[in-house]
This record gives structure tokens, sequence and C-alpha cells, in this order.
């Protein structure tokens, strides 16, 4: 798995860290962000469809 930089706006990160740990919905940041790209790039494969822009595998 590749690692990437990224600068984060303190408080973005305050924010996202209410939702890692134990008694968070995340193990750790890397998982929340993971899991926001996904959800970012399956919105934007939603709009890409409804505008026809897909290419078909």
């Amino acid at each position: 798995m590749s690692k990437i930089s990224v600068e984060v706006p303190d408080e973005l990160l305050a924010d996202l860290d209410e939702h890692v740990g134990d008694d968070g919905k995340f193990v750790n940041r890397s998982e929340a962000i993971r899991a926001s790209v996904r959800k970012m790039l399956d919105l934007l494969d939603e709009i890409d469809e409804r505008h026809g822009r897909l290419e078909d595998d």
C-alpha cells in the first residue's frame, strides 16, 4: 500500500478524531480517510454516470 502525505486543517482533523479510536467508527485515521476517499470516488462515479461520462469496462 502506498503512503501519501497531506495537509489537513486542525479543525477538520479534530472532527475526524471524534470518529477514530476505541469509541469511534474507525480504528485509526488512515482507515477513516480511506473510507472517505472510497465514498467520494463512488459519488464522482455516480455523477459521471448521470452525465454519460463513464467508459464501459
